[in-house]
């Protein structure tokens, strides 16, 4: 059983949860999650105009002397959209822009709707990296901007949970958003993660409930965050060839793998690919459960069966 929880900090526009296995390792637990989390922030926020990638969306086509953490962070997102054949893009960001989510989800939605543009992703390939110790930095295309969504906030649940269990030598899992890392030794029986479509939902709340006991799991789903502009009602996932909202036949996949970085990375790229989802998850042996607009629930790669699924 889950010991203690520390839980709703307000983060990264959205909510930090943390568990531990032992009472005693919850300060120091918490510790490390607020230092990851303001890292996170001042590094990869793009609704900061002090953030290090508002700058370097900035730097019109020079190179950027980026931090240590910034350059993970657009590393692990080029290696995202390497896996993923580019459907899990970082130079979408200004297509998210124009689209209206140019701001923290909760200032969006709040907003008179007004016109919106659509732009395609300019291509991750065009980012360049110089891993030259002495001289670290990123250069991106003039007009060319990054967005770390899809990536960073998972990364930071999976170095917050290694974190905290070097330091305490507890079992932890770390929830950003309802992208969830483990480290550490696990309850007996694993932890159990109840699966929803909305990650503010109440954790005794209706859903499947699965167990974990090592690496992640996440959750990408068009249900939640969503504003209208104009005559279009659009949400966060991006189809990078067009820059529209992706017409997905999911509504909700979440998908379980060695690290939540790996896990989110899968999810969003399973909205995007529709109907070709269940074969790219199947031959990665990703488990999987996949939620249909329609309702209908299919699972995959040994996650466990439900009632009324589609095998």
């Amino acid at each position: 059983m889950m010991a203690a929880a520390w839980a709703d900090l307000a983060a990264l526009g959205s909510t930090a949860r943390l568990w531990t296995t032992d009472d005693a390792a919850l300060a120091d637990a918490a510790a490390e999650l607020v230092r990851e989390l303001e890292a996170v922030d001042r590094a990869c926020s793009r609704f900061r105009d002090d953030s290090e990638l508002a700058r370097l969306n900035r730097a019109e086509g020079k190179p950027f002397a980026a931090s240590g953490y910034l350059f993970e962070a657009v590393r692990v997102a080029l290696r995202a959209a390497a896996a993923t054949d580019g459907w899990v893009d970082p130079t979408i960001g200004r297509g998210l822009r124009l689209a209206g989510y140019d701001r923290t989800f909760t200032i969006v939605s709040g907003r008179t709707p007004g016109a919106v543009r659509f732009a395609r992703a300019a291509g991750w390939r065009l980012v360049e990296l110089d891993e030259d110790e002495d001289r670290r930095s990123i250069r991106i295309p003039s007009g060319v901007e990054l967005d770390l969504g899809a990536t960073a906030k998972a990364l930071a649940a999976d170095r917050a949970a290694l974190a905290a269990a070097e330091r305490t030598g507890a079992g932890i899992l770390v929830s950003l958003g309802g992208d969830i890392g483990v480290a550490g030794p696990a309850p007996l029986g694993g932890w159990p993660v109840r699966i929803a479509d909305d990650h503010r939902a109440a954790l005794d709340g209706p859903g499947a409930v699965v167990s974990l006991e090592s690496g992640g799991l996440a959750t990408s789903s068009v249900t939640v965050r969503r504003w209208r502009m104009g005559e279009h009602e659009l949400h966060h996932i991006l189809d990078p060839r067009t820059g529209r909202p992706a017409p997905s036949c999911w509504r909700t996949v979440s998908v379980a793998a060695a690290s939540c970085l790996d896990a989110n990375t899968a999810s969003t790229a399973a909205v995007l690919l529709g109907e070709a989802a269940p074969v790219w998850l199947a031959e990665r042996r990703l488990p999987a459960r996949l939620v249909r607009v329609s309702g209908e629930v299919v699972c995959i790669g040994g996650w466990p069966a439900e009632a009324g699924m589609v095998a």
